[in-house]
């Protein structure tokens, strides 16, 4: 998913005093303030823009499903960044009494009490700010929202990337869960307690199968039109009830136009339809070997879908390119499965063969070479034999 989306613009301000909450001062805290946000960090002005940056970046693409009134916001949603671990933990001890790693949201009734606490910089971060920044959103609309929204959606959510340099947002469908969920089988408890999870307890395996759920509406899986079921669910959340309120209010709107069995058997359904990454691999492959290019292409490409950061379908759709004779379009497959980190020597060789059936001699010793230069034990002796041919 990419977006471009226009930001406020800023005002920057280093702060010169300590905040009212808390004694951690640096000269270089610095506060950024917007319509939506107001973020403070240690780590200057620069690192508070970028984050306030992400931050309604990441708004603007929860805002595009939820279609909250951004009007009915009482104050600014607050982010505090640390960029030593040590302040970070501190601050999260003395409001928790333990610390969290990367991200927190911190809720209380009083609005001006809720803040978003990150600790800038640390590899959980990028695990955390995306799953705690969407229930900061979601909690400023409504505080009490059912549990399996909150968490499914912030699973959902979590692989939506922040690439600093270009500001724009990138989506991977996150599938962590989709193993686990499909093999629970009878353990599987059913979607009434998954939906009232807020009134009757949360069953076992209740993170997942929330994410589960949300995918499947999102995905309108099934028959049926249950993206929009969804989002008619979502107004009739109401800001001044209980979780377990919204939660009996929303279930009783998604078996407005169906039943709660059809759900459940259009659910399971989609999930058994669904595969993972490995799984599309492993079908492309099976098809690859036995010559059904398209079914193999079609295979790869849903792989390159999930995960377009991956090398493994760039390379196996050159491979189909190459079968094709499509030699450019094999080509450019293979240097994108370099750059997403495949096995540099396997693809040089591949681009030599490439070449080579291409007619491009030169390019292909030149390729050729390089596999056999990273990795002279596997490809020495095959480049050889080919380069004298090809001479």
């Amino acid at each position: 998913m990419k977006k471009y989306i226009g930001v406020a613009l800023f005002t920057i301000a280093a702060f010169g005093q300590v905040m009212a909450q808390n004694a951690y001062v640096s000269p270089t805290r610095a506060t950024i303030s917007t319509r939506l946000f107001e973020v403070v960090s240690d780590g200057g002005s620069y690192d508070a823009e970028t984050l306030c940056r992400e931050l309604e970046e990441r708004f603007e693409v929860y805002n595009r499903l939820f279609r909250f009134s951004k009007d009915a916001l009482s104050s600014q949603l607050k982010v505090i960044a640390f960029t030593d671990k040590a302040l970070y933990d501190e601050y999260v001890k003395t409001k928790l009494g333990s610390t969290r790693d990367g991200a927190v949201y911190l809720h209380y009734n009083q609005v001006d009490k809720r803040e978003l606490v990150v600790h800038r910089g640390s590899a959980e971060e990028q695990r955390m700010l995306p799953h705690q920044a969407f229930i900061q959103y979601l909690r400023a609309f409504i505080p009490y929202p059912p549990t399996w929204m909150r968490e499914g959606f912030a699973i959902y959510f979590n692989t939506l990337k922040y690439d600093k340099e270009t500001r724009e947002l990138r989506y991977e469908e996150n599938l962590s869960w989709l193993e686990t969920v499909k093999s629970l089988g009878n353990q599987h408890p059913s979607l009434e307690q998954v939906f009232l999870a807020d009134v009757k307890g949360a069953p076992e395996y209740f993170q997942p199968i929330s994410w589960a759920v949300v995918s499947f509406f999102l995905n309108n899986g099934g028959s049926g039109d249950y993206f929009r079921s969804l989002t008619d669910a979502f107004k009739v959340l109401d800001a001044n009830k209980s979780a377990g309120d919204n939660a009996q209010a929303v279930l009783q709107e998604l078996v407005g136009f169906t039943t709660l069995e059809n759900i459940t058997n259009d659910y399971n359904s989609y999930i058994a339809s669904r595969k993972t990454f490995a799984e599309l691999v492993q079908t492309g492959q099976d098809s690859y070997t036995q010559k059904n290019w398209t079914e193999a292409e079609n295979f790869f490409l849903m792989a390159l879908y999930q995960k377009p950061t991956h090398y493994a379908p760039y390379y196996y759709l050159g491979l189909l390119a190459y079968e094709q004779k499509n030699y450019d379009l094999a080509e450019r497959y293979y240097r994108s499965a370099v750059q997403y980190g495949a096995d540099q020597a396997l693809v040089s060789y591949a681009l030599g063969i490439n070449a080579a059936t291409a007619g491009r001699t030169d390019d292909a010793i030149t390729f050729l070479q390089e596999a056999a230069r990273i990795s002279p034990e596997r490809y020495r002796e095959r480049v050889d034999s080919i380069i004298i041919r090809l001479r």
